[in-house]
C-alpha cells in the first residue's frame, strides 16, 4: 500500500497499482471473440476496427453526420447491428483537418464505437461482428479504475518556509526535494535506513545549463492537473484559440473548450481537480515536472523554468482520465493519448498500468497481461493509440522527431513490470528510495529502462504511522479543492522524475538547436544513465509488510534487484550528452502554394539565434517573394516553380534553401 500526505499530514492510502492509486484494465478477448464479462465493461458498446477497403463507404455515411450515425452503411455490418437493438454509430477520433492525413495514413480513422441494447449479451455480439469480413477487430469497452481510501487537508504550509540559502533557486520547499539534490544529510526516522548522496537526478548541475523551455509540452494522462495552482499556472499549456470549457470548438480540433487540454473522463474541456473522489494525483506529478522554479513559492520542478530571470518552462498538457467518481473508458483513453500528438506534445507520461503479470493474488492483486504479445492482442485500440503517438509526435523540423512515453513499472512488489509499461518501445521507470536501493513496492525486471526517486515510507518512516512523510517524494497538491503542496511515494512520483529529465534534456536540445529522433535521444538518455547495480548487496530492511507497531521488519534480499532496475536516470549527464549529439537543426525546404505565406523564426535554427543577424537572397524573385522582420522570414508564392532561397548569418553561417510553389500544395508547410 501507498501513501499520500499533505505536507507531513497523512492524506490517504493508496491501492498500489503501477502508479500507486489507479488500475487500468480493458475487455479480453480471445481467438474465438468470447469474453468474460463483467462490470467493468460498458454494456452495450463495442469498439470495431473496420479493413480499409470499407473506408470510402464509411466516408460517406459519416461525410455530414458530425462522427454520428445510426449506421455504418454496410449492408451486412448494418443486418447485424439492427438485431442487436444499435442506436449509434460513432467515428472514434473526430475529424482534425489539420492532422486527418496522418491519421488516414495510420488507420486509425477506420475504429468506431457502437452502442446498442444494454440487455444483448457482449459475447454473442462480438462473435457474430468478428465473422464480418469488412470487420478487422472487435473488442469490448472497459473502463479505467482508481482506488482511494480518503483524505486529511491542512494549510498552505510553504508560504511560511524558510528557504535554504544553500539551494540554487528560492523556492522553500526545495531543500525537501531529495529527488532533485540529495546530499545525504537527511535524518529520516529509521536509522537503519540511511540516505546516500547523489542518489537524485542531477538537476543541481543541470540546472547551471538548462531549467526549461515552453516549445516543450508534455501530456499528463492522469487526474486533472489544477491549471491555476500558482505553482504551475505559469506553466502550463494554453491553447489560445479556445475558452476553457467553452461548449464551441473554435479551433476545430473536435474538443470543445480545451484551453488547458481536456477532460476525456467526462468529454468536456473543464478540467476537474476538486471532486470528492479527486486525490490531486495529476497536480502532484505535474509539479514535479514543471511547477514554477525561482517564484520563492513552494516547490521546483525539473523543468520549471528560472521565474526570476524570465525563464519559461515547459508546459503541461492535461489529459484527464479521471474526473471525481467519473473514470475513463479504454475508447476515451485512446482518444487522449491521440489527442497529446496532435495537439504538440512530444512527451507522454503515464502514472498508471495494468498490475504486473507477477502480482501476488494473496496481497489483493490481480496478474495483468504476461507478454508484450498478449497485452497487444487483448488491447489492440490501445497499442494503436500510443504507435500514433510515438510516430507523430513532434517534428522532423523541431527538436525531437517523434513522441516519448514514459510509464510507471508498477507497485506489486513484483519481479515482472506492468504493461503498457513495458511495452518495448516506451521507457519503463522503477522507484528508488533515497539511498540507491529499490523502493520495497516497486515492480521490476527485465523490461525496467530506467529507475528515479520514487520515495520509500515503509523504509524510513515510523512504524505503523499513517501520518509520516519520510523518505516520500513533496510536490504540488490540491487539498479540499485548493491548492497545497504534499507528499506522495510510488513508481508514480519516480516516472515524472523521468518525464522531467526528458523535458529538461529536449529543452536543451532547444537551446543548442539539436534534432533528435525520438528513438535516438531515448537511448541517449539510457547510455547516460548512472549504473546502481553495485548498490544491490546484502539485504533491506522495511515494513511493507509488516506495519503494526511492534512487528518485524521484511527482509529483502538486494542481489534479486541486480540488472532489473534499470540504470539511475542523470540529467546533467544527459545535457552534457546532448551537446555533441543527434544533429544540427537545418532550416527545412519549403513548398507553399501560389499567393500564400510561409513564415520561418531563423532563430530557432542557431544557438544564441535571437542575438544574431540575418540576410537573404532567393534565385528568383518571380517565383516567392520575401521579407525579413527582425528574426523572421516570411516567404510568399507568386507562381509555381522552383527557387534557391540562401540565408546569411553574421559572417560565416550559410543556409541554402529550395522553395517550391505549386498550386497542389496542401496545407502549405515544409516539404
Amino acid at each position: 500500500m501507498k501513501r499520500i500526505y499533505i505536507y507531513i499530514v497523512a492524506l490517504c492510502t493508496i491501492v498500489a497499482v503501477s502508479c500507486s492509486d489507479e488500475a487500468i484494465t480493458t475487455q479480453t478477448l480471445a481467438p474465438d471473440y468470447t469474453t468474460n464479462v463483467s462490470d467493468d465493461v460498458v454494456p452495450g458498446e463495442l469498439l470495431i476496427k473496420f479493413v480499409p477497403g470499407m473506408s470510402d463507404i464509411l466516408d460517406e455515411t459519416f461525410g455530414s453526420s458530425d462522427n454520428v450515425s445510426t449506421r455504418s452503411g454496410l449492408p451486412s455490418t448494418d443486418e447485424i447491428l439492427s438485431t442487436l437493438g444499435a442506436y449509434e454509430f460513432e467515428r472514434l477520433f473526430p475529424v482534425n483537418p489539420a492532422t486527418e492525413e496522418r491519421t488516414r495514413e495510420a488507420g486509425m480513422h477506420l475504429w468506431y464505437l457502437v452502442r446498442f441494447d444494454e440487455s444483448n449479451d457482449l459475447n454473442d455480439a462480438c462473435k457474430r461482428l468478428s465473422r464480418l469480413g469488412e470487420i478487422s477487430k472487435v473488442q469490448c469497452n472497459r473502463r479505467i479504475y482508481r482506488t482511494n481510501t480518503g483524505k486529511r487537508a491542512v494549510a498552505l504550509h510553504a508560504a511560511s518556509q524558510e528557504v535554504d540559502t544553500e539551494q540554487i533557486f528560492n523556492d522553500p520547499l526545495l531543500a525537501k526535494q531529495w529527488g532533485y539534490i540529495n546530499r545525504g544529510s537527511y535524518d529520516f526516522e529509521q536509522k537503519w535506513a540511511p540516505t546516500v548522496a547523489g542518489c537524485d537526478v542531477g538537476c543541481e548541475e543541470a540546472w547551471k545549463m538548462c531549467t526549461g523551455d515552453p516549445s516543450i509540452i508534455v501530456a499528463v494522462m492522469d487526474e486533472g492537473v489544477m491549471h491555476y495552482h500558482p505553482d504551475l499556472a505559469a506553466n502550463m499549456w494554453v491553447n489560445e484559440s479556445e475558452t476553457f470549457g467553452s461548449d464551441v470548438d473554435a479551433d476545430g480540433n473536435g474538443y470543445k473548450g480545451d484551453r488547458y487540454g481536456y477532460n476525456f473522463a467526462s468529454d468536456r474541456g473543464y478540467i476537474s481537480t476538486t471532486g470528492s473522489n479527486d486525490s490531486g494525483h495529476g497536480t502532484h506529478v505535474a509539479g514535479t515536472i514543471a511547477a514554477v522554479n525561482g517564484n520563492n513559492l513552494g516547490v521546483c520542478g525539473i523543468a520549471g523554468g528560472d521565474y526570476s530571470k524570465g525563464v519559461s518552462g515547459v508546459r503541461i498538457m492535461s489529459c484527464q482520465l479521471f474526473d471525481d467518481a467519473r473514470t475513463a473508458t479504454l475508447a476515451q483513453e485512446a482518444k487522449a493519448v491521440k489527442y497529446a500528438a496532435d495537439n504538440g506534445a512530444t512527451i507522454l507520461q503515464c502514472s498508471w498500468g495494468y498490475m504486473s503479470p507477477n502480482a501476488n493474488p494473496i496481497l489483493g492483486f490481480t496478474p495483468g497481461p504476461a507478454t508484450e504479445k498478449e497485452w497487444a492482442e487483448t488491447y489492440p485500440l490501445e497499442k494503436e493509440a500510443f504507435d500514433y503517438f510515438i510516430e507523430n509526435a513532434g517534428s522532423p523540423n523541431g527538436v525531437v522527431d517523434g513522441g516519448i512515453v514514459i510509464f510507471a513499472s508498477g507497485n506489486e512488489f513484483a519481479s515482472e513490470s506492468s504493461f503498457p509499461g513495458a511495452y518495448s518501445k516506451f521507457v519503463c521507470v522503477s522507484a528508488l528510495a533515497a539511498d540507491y536501493t529499490p523502493a520495497t513496492y516497486t515492480d521490476y525486471g527485465y523490461t525496467v529502462d530506467l529507475s528515479a526517486p520514487g520515495g520509500d515510507g515503509d523504509y524510513y518512516g515510523a512504524v505503523g504511522s499513517e501520518e509520516d512523510s519520510e523518505g516520500m517524494i513533496l510536490s504540488t497538491l490540491v487539498v479540499e479543492g485548493k491548492p497545497d503542496y504534499g507528499f506522495y511515494e510510488g513508481t508514480s512520483m519516480a516516472c515524472p522524475h523521468v518525464s522531467g529529465v526528458a523535458a529538461l534534456g529536449l529543452s536543451y536540445a532547444k537551446q543548442m538547436r539539436r534534432h533528435f529522433k525520438a528513438e535516438e535521444f531515448i537511448e541517449l538518455m539510457y547510455s547516460t544513465a548512472r549504473d546502481i547495480d553495485g548498490y544491490f548487496k546484502g539485504d533491506k530492511f522495511s515494513h511493507y509488510l509488516h506495519s503494526s507497531p511492534g512487528a518485524s521488519p521484511t527482509k529483502t534480499d538486494l542481489s534479486k534487484y541486480v540488472g532489473k532496475m534499470g540504470k539511475l536516470v542523470d540529467a546533467a549527464a544527459l545535457l552534457k550528452a546532448i551537446e555533441s549529439a543527434g544533429s544540427e537543426m537545418r532550416i527545412p525546404n519549403i513548398y507553399l502554394a501560389p499567393d500564400a505565406s510561409v513564415s520561418v523564426n531563423l532563430a530557432d535554427y542557431f544557438v544564441g539565434g535571437e542575438k544574431l543577424s540575418y540576410a537573404y537572397s532567393i534565385s528568383d524573385n518571380a517565383v516567392a517573394g520575401i521579407e525579413l522582420t527582425g528574426t523572421t522570414l516570411t516567404i510568399t508564392g507568386v507562381k509555381e516553380g522552383v527557387a534557391t532561397l540562401t540565408i546569411t548569418v553574421g559572417e560565416d553561417a550559410v543556409h541554402s534553401v529550395a522553395v517550391t510553389v505549386r498550386k497542389s500544395a496542401s496545407n502549405n508547410g515544409w516539404l
